[in-house]
Order: structure tokens, then C-alpha cells, then sequence
């Protein structure tokens, strides 16, 4: 036998070796349960009910209702790396991890008093929620909800990101600190940085991991830490915004998880007026500013960056805008429906997807031609989560 009869002949025998297990694969798939991959797919709030939706992005529809997650009225969610669990932090304390491929609760524990949030290291093997009640961190095991470090701040405790490193970065409102967690060694070691300002209300982080910003409600402007330095040190932001103006009531306070890095610039919710500021990434002098509908809850960049979404606290917060990151103007506006809560961009931002509460509806909307795709139905729908947020830091 030559070489490339040789070839040839394993090539044949390969194949038709193959083949039994092919035909078995399409039997499997015909007759069991229909298999779904999880990149795709994402959850929707329920407030109202304790229950969560399961979407589909490509098919525009709803999948299924995971019910029993307890109170969501003010509830957020991280994904594992591999995006099959979602980790649920409710307004109740209560941490539940979801199995979005099975459809059901995989584990639940109630942690706190009153949850505000959470996040998952960067190796997915931890998740931290922080609380109003009693005040500090917790740290669980991802696989089976066990805690594994208490951390109390003696304070209610806000803005808590993941970072680079296996660390959780938090802030203090009582206290006006923030707190950098590492959990790369064998013990968490703590670091508490002072000075960042009065009553600090919530806290991002870029997703290169390197600026952590908090936004301050006791006082005008931000605070900056660098996490790339051995020692970071608050950078006061935009000091005097705001001062000598007269601050409207504050209906809702802006959700810094939704700022926008645009290019060079932020994009960030005013407190208090009726505008959005824009401000260099790297000076964090002020660069611009957009008069806008109402009070801005998110401005949300579409992935690109091109495009900013914001939407507006009650009474106001019927209504959409859309503005062009180059011009800084807006150069759309549209009124999906009564209290419009969240959006969230399909992970190339051809599509945004908002929850619209009083309407019962999620409705989708094409970014470039503003037309409404779809809609879904919805039981007080709040957050929208796609599971590309597995893999971006911050989120």
C-alpha cells in the first residue's frame, strides 16, 4: 500500500467510524431535551413576583419563569465564568445561585438583612455581596454558597466591584471609605483607603480594571483611585459641579454601574439637574455637557461607544434619549412606556433590550433605526442580564 493509499484508507476508516456516533448525537438531540447554549440567552428581573425570566436574544423571546428568589426590588446579578449560574443578590439578603440551563434554583442562602448588591472574582470561584444590615461583606464559595470570610465595615456599604487579582473594592457610606479585599493569598488581606468624601452612594469600575470611581451624595463631585498603584490615593473629580446651583429633589439616585466610557471620555449622570456631564478619562476635567429630559438614572454606552442611552427618574421616566458621543447632542427621543427601569445592549449593540415596569413589557429596539423589533411580556420588569456579563470585570 502506498503512502497516500495509506492516507486515504485511515481517512475512509476514520469516517466511517464516526459515523455510528453522529447518527446517535441527532437521535439524542431528536428525542431528549433540546440543548441550549448559554451564550445567547440572559435573565430578567421580576420585581413584583420574586421570580426571574429567562430570555433569548437571537429569537427575541422568553424561555421560561424561575420563581421563589424572595425579594427583588432592588436586585442585581453576576454570571460564572462559564455562564451556566447566576448568582442573584435580592433586597431580602438573600444570595440564590441559578442554573439557567436546568431552569432552577441550584442553591440559596439569606445572608443579610438588606443586600445592595454583589460581584465575582475574577477567577469565578467567590462571590461577595454587601449589605445595609448588618453593614460589611460577605464572602461565599461559588460552588456550594458557603461563606468563607465575614468582613464587617461598622457602615452600610456600596459600589462593590470585582478587580484584577482575585480583589473586591467597596465603599462605605456612613464613613466615606473604601475598602480593597484581596483573596489571592491564603488569608484576605484588607486595606481601608480614607478621605474619599461625604456619604458615598455607589461606585464603578473601568474594565481594564484600573480606575475605581465613587459618586458622592453629601457633597458636589467624585473620588478616583488608581488600583494600579501600590498605594492608591483619592483624586478628587469635578469638585465644583454644582456649586452655588440649586440641586433639585433627587427622585432616584443615578446607577453607577451604567456610566459610560466613551473613547476618552466619561459620560456621567448628574445628580440632582437635568443634564449629563462628559469628562476626560485621563485629566477627569470636565469636557462637555448635555441638557437632558429629566433627572438621568443610567447612561449607557452602546458597545461601539457611538451612541449614549439614558433614561430618567419618576416623573419623568416615561421617556428614552439617544446621544451621539461625537457631537454630544441628542439626536433621538422616544417614549417606549410608563417607568422605564434598565437597558441592556446586545453584546455588539445592534439591539437594546429596556424593561418598561407599569407596561408588563420588555421591549427591544434596533440601535441604528431606532424601530421596535419586539416586545416580550413581563411581570414588573426591572434588570436586564445577558450572559456576556460573565466575562467583562465590573459587571
Amino acid at each position: 500500500m502506498t503512502l497516500t493509499s495509506r492516507r486515504r484508507f485511515l481517512t475512509l476508516t476514520a469516517g466511517a467510524a464516526a459515523l455510528p456516533a453522529a447518527a446517535n448525537a441527532t437521535r439524542a438531540e431528536t428525542t431528549g431535551p433540546r440543548i441550549r447554549a448559554t451564550g445567547d440567552l440572559g435573565l430578567v428581573v421580576e420585581r413584583a413576583t420574586g421570580s426571574l425570566l429567562l430570555i433569548d436574544q437571537s429569537d427575541r423571546a422568553a424561555l421560561a419563569r424561575i420563581e421563589g428568589l424572595g425579594d427583588l426590588s432592588h436586585a442585581s446579578m453576576v454570571y460564572s465564568p462559564d455562564e451556566r449560574f447566576a448568582y442573584v443578590f435580592g433586597r431580602d439578603g438573600g444570595l440564590t445561585k441559578v442554573d439557567i440551563v436546568e431552569r432552577t434554583i441550584a442553591a440559596r442562602v439569606v445572608q443579610g438583612g438588606n443586600s445592595i448588591g454583589g460581584a465575582i472574582s475574577d477567577d469565578g470561584r467567590l462571590v461577595a455581596v454587601s449589605n445595609y444590615e448588618p453593614g460589611g461583606v460577605r464572602v461565599f464559595d461559588a460552588d456550594t454558597l458557603e461563606m468563607i470570610a465575614d468582613i464587617p465595615t461598622g457602615a452600610k456599604t456600596i459600589g462593590l466591584v470585582d478587580a484584577p487579582g482575585r480583589r473586591f473594592v467597596f465603599t462605605t457610606w456612613d464613613t466615606g471609605e473604601t475598602w480593597i479585599a484581596d483573596f489571592s493569598g491564603p488569608d484576605p488581606r484588607i486595606r481601608k483607603i480614607t478621605g474619599i468624601g461625604k456619604n458615598p452612594y455607589d461606585g464603578l469600575i473601568t474594565a481594564n480594571g484600573r480606575t475605581y470611581i465613587t459618586g458622592l451624595f453629601g457633597e458636589d463631585g467624585l473620588t478616583a483611585l488608581d488600583l494600579w498603584q501600590d498605594d492608591p490615593k483619592p483624586v478628587r473629580v469635578l469638585p465644583h459641579y454644582g456649586r452655588g446651583e440649586r440641586r433639585m429633589p433627587v427622585y432616584k439616585m443615578p446607577h453607577l454601574e451604567g456610566w459610560a466610557l466613551t473613547g476618552d471620555e466619561f459620560v456621567l449622570p448628574a445628580v440632582g439637574h437635568h443634564e449629563v456631564l462628559w469628562m476626560d478619562a485621563r485629566s477627569f476635567r470636565e469636557t462637555g455637557c448635555t441638557p437632558t429630559h429629566g433627572q438621568p438614572v443610567f447612561a449607557m454606552a452602546r458597545p461601539d461607544g457611538r451612541q449614549v442611552w439614558v433614561n430618567f427618574a419618576h416623573p419623568l421616566n416615561d421617556t428614552v434619549q439617544v446621544i451621539d458621543t461625537v457631537t454630544k447632542e441628542v439626536i433621538h427621543q422616544f417614549t417606549p412606556g410608563p417607568a422605564v427601569l434598565h437597558m441592556e445592549f446586545t453584546p455588539r449593540g445592534h439591539e437594546v433590550w429596556i424593561s418598561v415596569r407599569d407596561a408588563g413589557k420588555v421591549m427591544i429596539y434596533d440601535t441604528r433605526t431606532f424601530e421596535k423589533r419586539a416586545e416580550i411580556d413581563a411581570q414588573s420588569p426591572s434588570g436586564i442580564f445577558f450572559t456576556a456579563r460573565a466575562h467583562r470585570t465590573g459587571l
